[in-house]
C-alpha cells in the first residue's frame, strides 16, 4: 500500500524526465561506477537496476556485459532509459511491489531510489527478495546533513522565508532512519543483508548557474515542488538569493563547483 509520501513522489515526478535529464541527472550518475563495482556487476551477471531514471546505471551495466533489467516508476524515465541502455529490458515498475520472481537476479543496484520511497525497510526487503541468496545488492542515498553544494538551493528558499508546503509530506517518523554510515548500514541489516558495508562518497559537482536552477524551476524533486508552489514574486526573491549565494561556489571560469555527499551501502542477500 502506498503512503502519502509515495503518492506525493508520483505526482512530483510525473512528466519531469526531460527536466531532470537537463539538470540533476549528471549529478546523480556520479556514483554509478562504484555502485556497479560494489554489486559485482560484470559479464553474464543478471542485474536489476531499480529506479533507473535516465538509465545511467543500466547503461553502465550493459557496457560490462551484464544481462540487465531496469525499472522505474515514472513512464517518462522509462522512455528515456530505454534508448540510453538499448540492450537492457526496461520496464515500468515501482517499489515495493516488483514484478519479478524471488531470487531472479544475481545483483541489484538502486541509485538514490531509497530517497523516493515511503517505506524504505519494506522496499529493501523487496529488493532482497528478488536477489538470489549470495547475490550482491548496492544502494545509494543522499547523506544528512547535506553537503554545502546540495544545500545551496534550500538556503535560497529559506532566505526567502519559505517553508515546506503542507501538500508535500515528509517521510513518516516511524519509517525514517539515520542518514549516516551506521544508520544506512543498519537499515540494510534489518532487511536481511549480511556482510554489509557503508561508505561516504564526496565529490565536487560542476555545473552552471542556469543548469542548476533549471531543474527546480521546472518543478524537479522536492526542492522544485517547493519552489513552483510559490507566487511569482516569491520565486523571484528566491532566485535573487540563489544568485547571491552562488558566489560562494563560483570557479575561476564562472562555473559552479558544488560539494556533494552521499552514502553507498552494499551487502549480500
Amino acid at each position: 500500500m502506498r503512503t502519502a509520501f509515495d503518492e506525493s513522489e508520483r505526482r512530483g515526478w510525473a512528466g519531469q524526465a526531460d527536466a531532470y535529464a537537463a539538470s540533476f541527472a549528471k549529478l546523480c550518475a556520479h556514483p554509478v561506477p562504484g555502485l556497479l563495482d560494489a554489486a559485482g556487476v560484470r559479464e553474464g551477471v543478471r542485474v536489476l537496476d531499480v529506479g533507473t531514471g535516465t538509465g545511467s546505471a543500466a547503461a553502465g551495466a550493459c557496457e560490462r556485459g551484464a544481462q540487465v533489467t531496469a525499472v522505474d516508476a515514472e513512464p517518462g524515465m522509462v522512455a528515456r532509459a530505454a534508448p540510453a541502455a538499448p540492450e537492457a529490458d526496461v520496464r515500468l515498475a515501482a517499489l515495493p511491489d516488483l514484478p519479478f520472481a524471488a531470487d531472479e537476479f544475481d545483483a541489484l543496484v538502486g541509485n538514490f531510489v531509497i530517497n523516493h520511497v515511503g517505506r524504505p525497510r519494506e522496499a529493501l526487503a523487496e529488493l532482497r527478495r528478488v536477489t538470489r541468496p549470495g547475490g550482491r545488492m548496492a544502494v545509494t542515498i543522499w547523506a544528512v546533513p547535506a553537503a554545502a553544494g546540495q544545500a545551496l538551493l534550500g538556503r535560497a528558499v529559506q532566505a526567502a522565508g519559505v517553508v515546506r508546503p503542507a501538500h508535500l509530506p515528509a517521510l513518516a517518523p516511524e519509517d525514517d532512519f539515520l542518514r549516516t554510515e551506521q544508520g544506512f548500514a543498519a537499515l540494510l541489516g534489518e532487511a536481511g543483508l549480511t556482510d554489509v558495508v557503508c561508505n561516504s562518497l564526496t565529490w565536487d559537482h560542476r555545473t552552471t548557474r542556469e543548469e542548476w536552477w533549471s531543474g527546480p524551476a521546472a518543478g524537479v524533486a522536492t526542492i522544485g515542488q517547493v519552489l513552483t508552489s510559490q507566487t511569482p514574486v516569491v520565486i523571484a526573491e528566491i532566485k535573487s538569493h540563489y544568485e547571491s549565494l552562488c558566489a560562494e561556489f563560483a570557479g575561476p571560469d564562472g562555473e559552479l563547483i558544488l560539494p556533494h555527499a552521499a552514502l553507498m551501502a552494499w551487502g549480500r542477500a
